[in-house]
């Protein structure tokens, strides 16, 4: 009797987080340090204010994430990781009981908070090319999120293609799950002061090199981040702690560096990429900091472990749609070289 009153999900699996020596390429961590502007703001915090309560309203962050972006600081919301984020707009907006639509291949978090929530939804088939069918968002529903680029495929879709599916759903929340935005295109941030039902979000733990420390943050409509802020405050009223207020400004400010390191793993991506193809890979061409990646003579599952053996690290799912896959983060030159020689080693033993 006990258990039928238990709320019982099955939970999201995150990447696997070895704890020796490996190459790790499997979580879409950034492979360089934070900006110089975090490693300044950690040595002068003021240990003190740790016996103190954060900042709730996050004054600095907001305010250096709205200058940064060009909004106002009222249309800027903030939380621990993306991941926070995207929760408490599951929870704030997904409300009218009528199925909310994401792809069916896509950050499979998606249905953990609308099951969490009890919320109901219906997965929207990827093309043959593994993109994004606009027109299978054109139903009747009760709000739509997505990710562009989508993630695991590193697709991205131009930001007519995103305006297209808000001119059809000017009733509902739409979001735009942006984890990825700045190794790909521009950013639907730019149409929010067009589309008052859009929420973009982002996050610190990949462009920005500070996945430890767990920021992400929605831009959207004055009213709508209101509202946010409201279930945020009902919720948990000090969600950033002190010292990710203050490193998350330093990243904020530092534009150069950021502007540095995201060229950096573009340019290696675009090394590996023409790598791979000359292997015989097949993928996407990539707008993320990953490579989404199949070999039409090797088992995906084969070359995960045979990776996995060798100490690197590579993402794989057993979802039959993509087993052949490999997802693949983009490290520095010298890890995706390393990468590199041991991929072909292992394909000559096949």
């Amino acid at each position: 009797m006990l258990e039928e009153n238990i709320r019982k999900v099955t939970p999201y699996v995150p990447g696997e987080q070895p704890q020796c020596k490996v190459i790790k390429l499997n979580t879409n961590e950034n492979p360089y340090p934070p900006a110089p502007g975090v490693k300044e703001a950690l040595r002068n915090l003021d240990t003190d204010r740790l016996r103190l309560y954060p900042d709730p309203e996050m004054k600095t962050l907001i305010s250096a994430l709205a200058e940064f972006y060009g909004v106002k600081k009222e249309q800027v919301f903030a939380g621990v990781g993306s991941d926070d984020v995207l929760s408490m707009c599951f929870l704030t907006f997904f409300n009218s009981g009528k199925p909310i639509l994401f792809p069916d291949i896509t950050y499979s978090f998606y249905k953990v908070w609308a099951d969490l929530y009890r919320i109901p939804y219906e997965c929207q088939p990827l093309d043959e090319n593994l993109r994004i069918r606009k027109e299978d968002y054109e139903k009747e529903n009760g709000g739509i999120i997505f990710p562009n680029p989508n993630a695991p495929t590193s697709i991205y879709e131009d930001l007519s293609f995103v305006e297209d599916i808000l001119k059809k759903n000017r009733d509902v929340i739409v979001i735009v799950d942006e984890a990825y935005i700045d190794f790909a295109g521009p950013s639907a941030v730019r149409l929010i002061d067009t589309y008052d039902n859009l929420i973009v979000t982002q996050t610190f733990s990949k462009s920005r090199s500070m996945a430890g420390m767990r920021i992400g943050f929605a831009i959207g409509n004055e009213r709508l981040i209101r509202w946010l802020n409201d279930v945020k405050y009902s919720f948990n009223s000090y969600t950033l702690s002190y010292p990710s207020i203050v490193c998350g400004t330093g990243a904020v400010k530092d534009r150069a560096y950021f502007e540095e390191t995201t060229e950096r793993i573009i340019r290696t991506r675009t090394w590996v990429q023409k790598e791979l193809k000359e292997l015989g890979f097949i993928f996407p061409e990539s707008s993320t900091n990953f490579i989404f990646a199949k070999h039409p003579d090797y088992s995906g599952t084969d070359l995960f472990e045979a990776l996995r053996n060798e100490n690197i690290y590579v993402r794989h799912w057993n979802d039959p749609a993509i087993k052949e896959y490999l997802r693949i983060s983009v490290g520095t030159d010298e890890e995706m070289e390393t990468f590199l020689n041991v991929l072909r080693a292992v394909m000559k033993k096949r």
